[in-house]
């Protein structure tokens, strides 16, 4: 199976989990819940950023070489969080929970990933302020986009 299908089978049970509502999401983790325009939250997201995420993710968002192919283990490398990655192909609440369960967790389907869930290591309102961080880099058009998949998502909340 090409990475592709790899990716397109990651988005369509990631999405069944956030939209098939398989417990996974709460009722407080919802689009629009990033600040990426409150200079303390991003601030606060930077610098943990650079203590929990940047060892995988890199210190510039750029994730690891080749993050779209496999290791020798069968898992993928830590992709980017700047725009030439997929993290703003979520909404917020998917990356929430990606963060704070890790991504086995959520996608499910014996999907496996070294991306581990920090819901033990960092509070809500330090995985949020990660999230506006990463976001707060991301150019105005992407943010824009970014936005609008939020309201898809807000819209198709039961």
């Amino acid at each position: 199976m090409g990475f592709r299908a790899i990716a397109a089978l990651v988005v369509l049970l990631a999405g069944a989990a956030v939209f098939g509502g398989l417990g996974l999401v709460s009722s407080d983790a919802a689009a629009g819940m990033l600040r990426p325009d409150d200079a303390q939250v991003v601030e606060l997201g930077e610098q943990v950023y650079a203590a929990e995420c940047a060892s995988c993710h890199g210190s510039d968002l750029a994730g690891e070489e080749d993050w779209q192919t496999r290791g020798p283990d069968g898992l993928l490398p830590a992709p980017p969080h700047d725009e030439t990655g997929h993290t703003w192909h979520h909404p917020d609440a998917l990356l929430f929970e990606i963060t704070k369960f890790g991504t086995e967790a959520v996608v499910g389907g014996g999907y496996k990933s070294t991306m581990i869930g920090f819901g033990d290591v960092l509070s809500d309102d330090e995985i949020i302020a990660v999230l506006s961080y990463i976001k707060s880099t991301w150019p105005d058009r992407v943010r824009e986009v970014h936005d609008e998949r939020n309201q898809s998502y807000e819209a198709a909340r039961p």
